[in-house]
């Protein structure tokens, strides 16, 4: 069974219950595979990047036939929310939903978009219909109301995001598609050499003292780089990895930079 989420955000979670450890979060109009069913909650599979986990199986619905054609077709051309956070209203009820950076928006055209026959109402400068460039300039246009999003384990939203989370929305409205975890991230693309050569928009990532790749970062320049720890911020970058300025010490240590 295939099924996509109607709500903005849903955690999907390393175990069948609710205080279990969040994976990741499926963003509205996301589809996935369903693997497993129990009386309350569904093993998934993300089409979007592979991930799996358990959802509470009220917060997906089901899709199939032709519906599910069209839609996977819809989504190959779908607009994106390009901000942290904005509302769409229901032509059905009237009802607003809040959508996140990163919510693929189907049959999208001039503030209006459509799920599964239902349509909705976007305040269309929330919105981009084709990828941005990947310009110093336009990643910093793109980044700056990320700014101070809290760190959120598994989180890919406005209100809390991890490091890979960060990385895989934010790139996404620059037209990369990148895998959920930095571990899987940094398999992606072709190695810079070294940082002088780097470009706004390259991935840098880090490792634990065990030399598995536990952080990803966004390079804005060969000096600066955008991430989230604790929170969302630009910190200083060098070869040696990230500077933080409030504790005066290294914080990440820099093992390879990737281009996507």
């Amino acid at each position: 069974m295939v099924a996509l989420s109607l709500h903005s955000v849903v955690p999907v979670r390393a175990e069948a219950r609710e205080s279990a450890e969040q994976n990741t979060q499926m963003l509205f109009g996301q589809l996935c595979e369903v693997l497993e069913e129990l009386p309350r909650w569904y093993r998934i599979r993300l089409e979007a990047d592979g991930q799996e986990g358990w959802v509470d199986a009220k917060m997906i619905a089901p899709i199939a036939g032709k519906d599910l054609t069209a839609y996977r077709k819809a989504l190959k051309t779908a607009a994106v929310v390009a901000f942290p956070m904005t509302y769409a209203m229901s032509e059905n009820n009237g009802q607003t939903i809040p959508l996140t950076a990163g919510t693929r928006l189907t049959n999208y055209q001039d503030g209006r978009f459509e799920v599964l026959g239902v349509g909705f109402r976007i305040d269309p400068s929330m919105v981009i219909t084709e990828p941005l460039e990947l310009t110093q300039d336009n990643l910093l246009k793109a980044v700056r109301f990320f700014i101070n999003t809290p760190y959120l384990w598994g989180g890919k939203n406005a209100l809390g995001m991890d490091c890979s989370g960060f990385t895989q929305v934010v790139m996404s409205l620059f037209g990369k598609s990148l895998l959920r975890n930095a571990s899987e991230q940094v398999t992606q693309g072709r190695t810079v050499a070294d940082l002088s050569k780097a470009k706004a928009g390259d991935l840098a990532f880090f490792d634990h003292e065990d030399g598995r790749i536990s952080h990803v970062g966004i390079v804005i320049d060969a000096e600066r780089i955008i991430h989230c720890s604790g929170r969302v911020k630009v910190e200083k970058l060098d070869a040696t990895g990230i500077f933080n300025a409030e504790t005066n010490a290294y914080s990440h240590h820099l093992v390879s930079i990737r281009r996507v």
